[in-house]
C-alpha cells in the first residue's frame, strides 16, 4: 500500500457524543502496536476494545503505530468503521475492506409489494440513531448518504452504513439506503449492494436514464459479489422536470417498487415556499400518484417536517391517503405510530369492505355476473377497492386472516 499521511484521525469527539468514538492512528518506524484507550466502560470492555484494535491492525498490516481511541459507547461496527476510515486516509490506495459479521436477522429478503407506510430517515454519520431505530417499528429505515451528510463526511458515512447493513438488528424493518445524487451515487453502490440492502432510493431523479444507470451498476455488482436476493429501487422526484417525467421514471425498471417525492427541493425548484396547505404541490403530488399507479408501483408521500405537531402530521397523512399515497417519510421515531394509525382503514371502511367482499364471493359461488349489496349493484372497481381495504386491515392487524370464519360464527 502506498502511504499518504503519517497520522490520521476519524470519528467524533466531545461531551455530547454517544455511541461513537474518535480514533487517531500515528504510524511509527518501530515500537509495535501501542493502543491507548480512553473509555467510560474501559473496566468492563477495555480488553474487548483492545482486541478489536489489534485485530484490525493485523488485517490492515499495521506493524508499528500509536493508536489513540476516545470511546463514547461505540459498538464494534462503529469502531471498525472509524478505524478503517483512518486507515484509508493513511493509505488512500488501499482496497481492503474489513467486513464485520452479518447479524442473523440481516440475512432476510424483501418483496416488491411489502407494506411501506413509514420509512424512518437516519443520517449516515450518526450511528447513535441506528441502534434502536427498529424498536420504533417503522416499516423501513433509510440509512442516508445524501443530504444529511456533509461533503467531507461522505467516505465516513459509506463505511458506517455498510457496517450497519451487516451488523445492526433493525427488528424486521426494511433496509433502505438513499444514495447521493448521480454520478456520485454510483460509487455509493459499492458499499451497499453486496451487504443485503433491500431498497435503493435514487434522489433528485429526473429521467429514466438515471434509473437505468443505477440498475446497470447494481447488476454488475450483484454478479461480481454473487448477490442473489432482489434489490428494489425507489426514485425520488424533487424537481419540476422530474414531475413532468414521472411516468417515464416510474416505468424505467422492473426493479422499481415505489415512487416518492421530496417537496423541499421541488418547491425551491418552482420558486415558491412549501406550506402546510400544500396547494403549491398538489399538481406534483397528483402526478406522482398517477405515475406510480399507472406503473404498478406504490406511491409514497414526502416527509412532514414539524416533529412536534402530531395533529398536523395526522391530518397530513389523511390528506395523502385521500390522494392515493400509501406511505410517508419520517424524520423522527415519534412520527411512526401516528402515520401507521392514520393510514390504517377506519372501522367503517373495514365493515363496508367486508360486506362487499362477502357479497362478491357469494355471487361468484352462485355463478352470477353481477354483485348486489342490498338493493344496490356493486361495480368491479368497488370490489377491487374493498379487497385492498381488507388486505390493509389484515396487514395492520385490524382483521385476522381468518376473518371470514370469525364473521360466520
Amino acid at each position: 500500500m502506498k502511504r499518504g499521511e503519517k497520522i490520521a484521525h476519524a470519528g467524533m469527539r466531545g461531551e455530547d457524543i454517544r455511541s461513537d468514538c474518535y480514533i487517531e492512528i500515528e504510524l511509527r518506524d518501530s515500537g509495535g502496536i501501542a493502543p491507548d484507550v480512553s473509555s467510560k466502560v474501559k473496566s468492563m470492555y477495555g480488553f474487548s476494545i483492545t482486541e478489536i484494535i489489534r485485530t484490525m491492525c493485523e488485517f490492515f498490516e499495521l506493524e508499528n503505530a500509536r493508536i489513540y481511541l476516545e470511546d463514547n459507547g461505540a459498538l464494534p461496527f462503529t469502531l471498525a468503521a472509524r478505524f478503517e476510515e483512518a486507515v484509508k486516509k493513511l493509505f488512500p490506495d488501499s482496497a481492503k475492506e474489513y467486513l464485520v459479521p452479518v447479524h442473523k436477522n440481516n440475512e432476510d429478503s424483501t418483496s416488491r409489494d411489502r407494506l411501506r407506510r413509514s420509512r424512518l430517515y437516519l443520517p449516515g454519520t450518526e450511528p447513535k440513531f441506528f441502534i434502536n431505530a427498529g424498536l420504533h417499528n417503522p416499516d423501513g429505515v433509510i440509512l442516508d448518504l445524501e443530504d444529511s451528510v456533509s461533503p467531507q463526511e461522505k467516505d465516513a458515512a459509506r463505511l458506517l452504513v455498510r457496517n450497519a447493513l451487516r451488523a445492526v438488528d433493525f427488528y424486521g424493518a426494511e433496509r433502505m439506503v438513499r444514495i447521493n445524487q448521480l454520478p456520485m451515487g454510483l460509487h455509493d453502490l459499492n458499499y451497499i449492494v453486496p451487504h443485503n440492502v433491500h431498497i435503493i432510493l435514487i434522489p433528485k431523479c429526473e429521467s429514466a436514464g438515471q434509473v437505468a444507470e443505477v440498475e446497470k451498476e447494481v447488476n454488475n455488482l450483484r454478479k461480481r459479489h454473487d448477490v442473489s436476493h432482489d434489490i428494489y429501487f425507489m426514485p425520488i422526484i424533487e424537481s419540476a422536470l422530474g414531475v413532468m417525467r414521472a411516468y417515464e421514471i416510474a416505468a424505467a425498471s422492473k426493479n422499481n417498487c415505489a415512487l416518492t417525492i421530496g417537496l423541499e427541493d421541488y418547491t425551491a425548484d418552482i420558486g415558491t415556499r412549501r406550506t402546510d396547505e400544500g396547494r403549491e404541490s398538489f399538481f406534483a403530488r397528483s402526478m406522482i400518484v398517477n405515475a406510480a399507479k399507472a406503473s404498478g408501483l406504490q406511491a409514497i408521500d414526502t416527509v412532514f417536517s414539524d416533529v412536534g405537531d402530531m395533529e398536523g402530521l395526522r391530518l397530513s397523512v389523511l390528506e395523502a391517503k385521500s390522494l392515493g399515497f400509501e406511505g410517508k417519510g419520517c424524520i423522527h421515531p415519534r412520527q411512526v405510530k401516528v402515520i401507521h394509525e392514520a393510514f390504517a382503514p377506519t372501522p367503517e371502511e373495514v365493515e363496508r369492505a367486508k360486506q362487499i367482499v362477502l357479497a362478491f364471493e357469494d355471487a361468484e359461488r352462485k355463478g352470477l355476473g353481477v354483485v348486489a349489496l342490498g338493493s344496490k349493484m356493486v361495480d368491479p372497481p368497488v370490489v377491487k377497492r374493498a379487497q385492498k381495504v381488507i388486505h390493509l386491515a389484515i396487514l395492520n392487524n385490524i382483521l385476522p386472516e381468518n376473518w371470514r370464519d370469525v364473521q360466520a360464527s
